[in-house]
């Protein structure tokens, strides 16, 4: 089978090295543009793109997948299929139907639930207990069509959004390889989704980690793992943010009469700060040009006052 591959993070190149190690013949790996990164604004490959490069596959990067020049282009490799796997970019009609097959997508939920750009950041950060990868093929909706294959993956308590990212690609991988079977075998069903079941999962921004200490400990502790490693919770300590990686669930429901966001204790255990209904230990930090760090190193060299009030610019 010939296939044009279509992804950009790290989530999607399990997926297209599976193909690889399958068998199926990769024409082309299509992937978002190189962008700047990280602080010194290097301009830097997708992981995409490095794999493709060192399978020695053909890689395209438009900047417009919404002309004719693109749908053409992919159409003049007359593939059986074009598989997704989180490219970034909604594809057109023409692009669509470009292949024998259509599109085949590798979603990072478990469909109709979290439709949208950030699936894997909402589910932990609303506290939900699983998720999975659900195949589908790709229509002209937002994550609307129907479904081919699913499998679940539990989320535990303490999981990070990177931590569930790295597992739920291996799974994406797994998932697609079956689905693909089946299409080859003639086995493979559909099932339209349940539009009245759907939720969305809109994108994340770098504020979605800003903390509002007035909110319940678990939506907070929630939050922290749902933007590790990026974009990362943060609040402000006398007026300088800072960046909250890690903490852990000290008490819930109990009534305290400090200000939600004030500081009660600093140990080597972390920051303890009030919450809108108990305490959260904060764990680990980074302050703005300074390197991530464990609390206990951190009040090595550097003080933490108590009493002090979280969030304040």
């Amino acid at each position: 089978m010939k296939i044009i591959f279509m992804g950009t993070p790290d989530f999607a190149v399990p997926s297209l090295k599976a193909l690889i190690s399958e068998g199926y013949e990769i024409c082309l790996v299509v992937t978002q543009p190189d962008r700047p990164k990280g602080r010194g604004n290097k301009v830097a490959m997708s992981p995409v793109k490095e794999a493709a490069i060192s399978f020695g596959i053909e890689v395209f990067q438009p900047e417009n997948v919404k002309n004719g020049d693109f749908a053409g282009k992919l159409r003049s490799y007359n593939a059986d299929l074009i598989v997704t796997a989180a490219y970034g970019k909604i594809l057109t009609e023409d692009a669509l139907t470009s292949s024998k097959f259509g599109c085949i997508n590798v979603h990072a939920s478990l469909l109709p639930k979290y439709r949208g750009a950030a699936p894997l950041w909402r589910a932990i950060i609303d506290g939900e207990k699983k998720t999975g990868i659900t195949t589908m093929f790709t229509d002209l909706g937002m994550d609307t069509g129907d479904i081919l294959e699913t499998d679940e993956i539990d989320i535990d308590e303490d999981m990070t959004v990177g931590e569930l990212s790295d597992k739920m690609a291996k799974l994406g991988a797994v998932t697609l390889i079956r689905t693909l079977e089946k299409l080859r075998d003639g086995t493979l069903k559909r099932t339209k989704q349940d539009d009245s079941k759907a939720s969305y999962a809109p994108k994340i921004e770098k504020n979605t980690g800003h903390i509002e200490w007035g909110r319940f400990t678990r939506e907070i502790y929630n939050l922290i793992r749902g933007t590790n490693p990026w974009p990362a919770a943060y609040t402000y300590y006398k007026g300088e943010r800072m960046k909250i990686f890690s903490a852990s669930l000290v008490s819930e429901n109990k009534t305290l009469k400090n200000k939600p966001g004030t500081i009660v204790d600093v140990s080597d255990d972390g920051i303890l700060t009030v919450t809108g209904d108990g305490l959260l230990l904060i764990k680990e930090i980074q302050f703005d040009s300074a390197k991530r760090m464990l609390v206990k190193d951190y009040i090595r060299g550097h003080r933490i006052d108590k009493n002090t009030i979280l969030g304040g610019i």
